[in-house]
């Protein structure tokens, strides 16, 4: 099956991204979100991206007129009833998800897959909610989507081998990198990226050494482009919890188990660049 028109559901940081690049490779998406003051507020994002990458000369306008021209906002989930694909970008409340995709499967077409940008949740689970758990699958793009090479798609077990040969074909389509994970807690890259990140807030906490020192060893001492503590503040200190806590709850390993540090600056409200307060501060 061919994929021609693609739903996404949720117009955030991560589904407008998803959204600009399937219509910058060519694909007629639809959008959604819960009102139409968050659904302008992501078009907006999308158009100011696409804005900065005109005036880069990194592609042109006609290219921009073009993406945005293929891309139709909606506040109507019947809107996603002639689409090939559906991926669903919303948080991470496997409450929420389930009731998204119970909705998907009333008013999407019998062919259609149906996959979510979970990074951390139960894909089976979610799956349960529809009468199609083997056209389910995760399609985890990482933030930012248009940039981020790398797509993680997460076959269940109950997923079909033509839904993943169709899961891989679109991420090709789209030039991403692709890595197939199984239905696991944290799947590959969170599963072993959030240790990384608990534990540089652990150093932290307890004197090691100096946030900027902690991320400059890890820099230039392992040749990674951002630090951990930078990462955790780009990424969201309340999403690092988040995920930390799903997996804890399914593996119950200690080595998930989020920092007092951790903890309490989600608590106070310090959740990284999007709060201007993090591990750092920001102007």
């Amino acid at each position: 099956m061919g994929i021609k028109k693609v739903g996404v559901v949720g117009c955030g940081t991560m589904g407008s991204g998803i959204t600009q690049v399937c219509a910058q490779s060519g694909y007629q998406v639809v959008v959604s979100e819960i009102n139409a003051e968050l659904l302008n507020k992501g078009l907006a994002s999308i158009n100011s991206v696409l804005t900065k990458s005109v005036d880069k000369g990194k592609i042109s306008q006609q290219d921009k007129d073009t993406t945005l021209d293929r891309i139709k906002g909606t506040t109507d989930s019947k809107d996603f009833n002639d689409c090939d694909l559906v991926i669903e970008a919303a948080i991470e409340n496997m409450e929420l998800k389930k009731k998204i995709f119970a909705e998907l499967d009333k008013v999407c077409p019998k062919h259609a897959i149906l996959a979510t940008n979970t990074s951390c949740l139960s894909i089976i689970d979610i799956a349960t909610a529809t009468s199609r758990p083997e056209k389910v699958l995760g399609l985890h793009f990482f933030n930012p989507a248009p940039i981020m090479k790398l797509l993680e798609i997460v076959k269940t077990i109950a997923t079909s081998d033509e839904t993943l040969e169709v899961g891989k074909d679109f991420g090709n389509s789209l030039g991403k990198t692709i890595v197939i994970a199984q239905d696991t807690p944290g799947f590959t890259v969170n599963r072993l990226m959030v240790p990384f990140l608990l534990n540089a807030i652990r150093m932290l906490d307890a004197g090691v050494a100096t946030r900027e020192d902690i991320d400059t060893a890890i820099n230039l001492g392992l040749n990674h482009p951002m630090g951990p503590l930078t990462l955790a503040d780009f990424i969201g200190l309340d999403i690092v919890l988040s995920i930390a806590n799903a997996i804890y709850d399914e593996l119950k390993d200690p080595q998930y188990i989020p920092p007092v540090l951790l903890n309490k600056m989600v608590a106070a409200g310090w959740l990284g660049r999007k709060t201007g307060k993090g591990v750092y501060e920001y102007k």
